[in-house]
């Protein structure tokens, strides 16, 4: 083996054997979680259990965006378009295994022109052309007729699995899982290498053959539809959407917080993150008001100072193993 062959198979990310076991880990304890007896809190847990899930699957995919060298404030938007998609298309009779997948194609399809309109935009200008196209989306459906979207009082929107708590907690398990696979797929394929390179600079990337317009659409398009998918669980559950709560900037910081708090560019990071934050935004929701607030913010000052790589960077001090 050649010393260029020796350095880029150490620059290749092993998820192999050891590196996986704490993924999988954590899908058989969330497996048997609804399983348990919980007693009577069974049903409020469970309601965690689902919004950790669903934070999970929107911190990955803004992670796996991120990957591309672009900070976006645009997955509120991801997330919104696919909650209101989903109800629009539920309206027209749709049965709800095509309204999910569908809302979250047209979602990836929207986020394509984002991606080509702030093709040139990096940095700070990127990130405040994603939250501006937030705004704007928020503003369109906000101001489309009410017997359409709802307008500003909302829109309601029929329980998932006719509200059947583990069921809606199985799909959302299920949707993380298919989450987390598009992330190692994206890790051990074309597209690392690819995001890597876009990463380290367009310029350079360019010169070595990588078409960056092609791999960061590819990135806008896979985030967005599986932030899509997370705004279908929400809707779903939550039984009823608004603009302003669905589009709020929280839900555009909190994946962010997430993805750098349990670690930056990898699968079981995000995850991790969105369960110790969610459990301490549910200690905290009774002590300080607008708690979740609080919690995002002193856990992003804490990660910039403290935890540069997260609670993974944690994990990987204790032991030799690839990244997950």
């Amino acid at each position: 083996m050649t010393p260029a062959s020796k350095r880029q198979a150490a620059r290749k990310p092993d998820i192999t054997g050891i590196a996986l076991v704490p993924l999988a880990i954590f899908f058989v304890l969330a497996l048997a979680f609804p399983f348990l007896p919980l007693g009577d809190r069974g049903a409020y847990l469970l309601q965690i259990g689902f919004f950790t899930l669903v934070a999970g699957i929107m911190a990955l995919s803004w992670d796996i965006l991120a990957r591309s060298g672009q900070v976006s404030l645009a997955h509120a938007a991801f997330y919104g378009m696919g909650a209101y998609g989903y109800a629009l298309l539920l309206k027209t009779g749709l049965a709800w295994p095509l309204a999910m997948p569908l809302a979250a194609l047209g979602t990836g399809m929207i986020s394509l022109i984002l991606g080509l309109v702030t093709m040139r935009l990096s940095g700070m200008y990127f990130a405040i052309a994603t939250l501006a196209f937030t705004e704007v989306v928020r503003t369109i459906i906000q101001n489309l007729p009410e017997d359409v979207a709802g307008g500003a009082n909302g829109l309601l929107v029929p329980a998932l699995l006719g509200g059947d708590s583990r069921g809606q907690y199985l799909l959302a398990l299920l949707l993380l899982a298919l989450t987390a696979g598009v992330s190692l797929a994206v890790r051990t394929g074309r597209l690392h290498h690819a995001f890597a390179a876009i990463r380290q600079g367009e310029e350079t990337a360019r010169v070595l053959g990588v078409s960056t317009v092609r791999y960061k659409l590819a990135a806008f398009f896979i985030s967005s539809f599986l932030a899509a998918l997370a705004g279908v669980l929400y809707a779903g559950k939550t039984f009823f959407i608004s603009p302003l709560d669905t589009f709020s900037l929280a839900n555009s910081i909190a994946p962010l917080t997430t993805s750098i708090f349990g670690g930056l560019y990898t699968t079981l990071g995000p995850i991790l993150g969105a369960t110790v934050l969610r459990i301490a935004e549910e200690a905290l929701h009774n002590v300080v008001k607008n708690g979740y607030l609080v919690v995002y913010g002193l856990v992003l000052m804490l990660s910039i100072l403290w935890l540069p790589r997260g609670l993974m960077g944690l994990l990987r001090r204790g032991r030799h193993g690839g990244d997950v």
